[in-house]
């Protein structure tokens, strides 16, 4: 599923230092017309700093989203909005593993049933520490290298 960024870039400062600047306003796992359709949503929202004092405003739907041009008393500003695939994002989290679920006392198997007294004894090897309910003091994971 890919993820797909709603992006603005929508004209900021006045006069000569009058400039476009781009922000991402939202990410939309999904389709590209649901996300063409969540950037429809946002330009209802949205309140572009200039003009203060609007006289005029105008939507028009492009390629890749909407256009939006405001006339102001002095000065015509616009915004854009598009709809851009992620493609790379170097601050994007990490996954996380999944978890792995334990199981519950209600669905453990039941215990062994105890060996016949003529059977033979139990091979020695370590002993392992255990509470009176027999769960190892320690689990047989702890310590290991070999997991994540």
């Amino acid at each position: 599923m890919a993820t797909w960024g709603l992006i603005v870039e929508m004209t900021v400062g006045t006069g000569e230092r009058k400039h476009m600047e781009a922000s991402v306003l939202a990410h939309v796992e999904g389709s590209r017309e649901e996300a063409l359709a969540e950037l429809g949503e946002c330009i209802g929202r949205y309140t572009p700093e200039h003009p203060r004092s609007p006289k005029r405003s105008r939507v028009f739907r492009t390629a890749d989203g909407f256009l939006l041009v405001i006339d102001g008393a002095w000065q015509t500003f616009s915004s854009r909005f598009t709809v851009a695939e992620l493609v790379k994002d170097s601050a994007a989290p990490q996954p996380q593993p999944v978890p792995v679920p334990v199981p519950s006392p209600e669905d453990a198997a039941p215990p062994p049933a105890a060996p016949p007294e003529d059977a033979a004894p139990a091979p020695s090897g370590p002993t392992v520490d255990r509470y009176a309910d027999g769960v190892p003091v320690k689990p047989a994971w702890l310590g290991r290298t070999d997991l994540p």
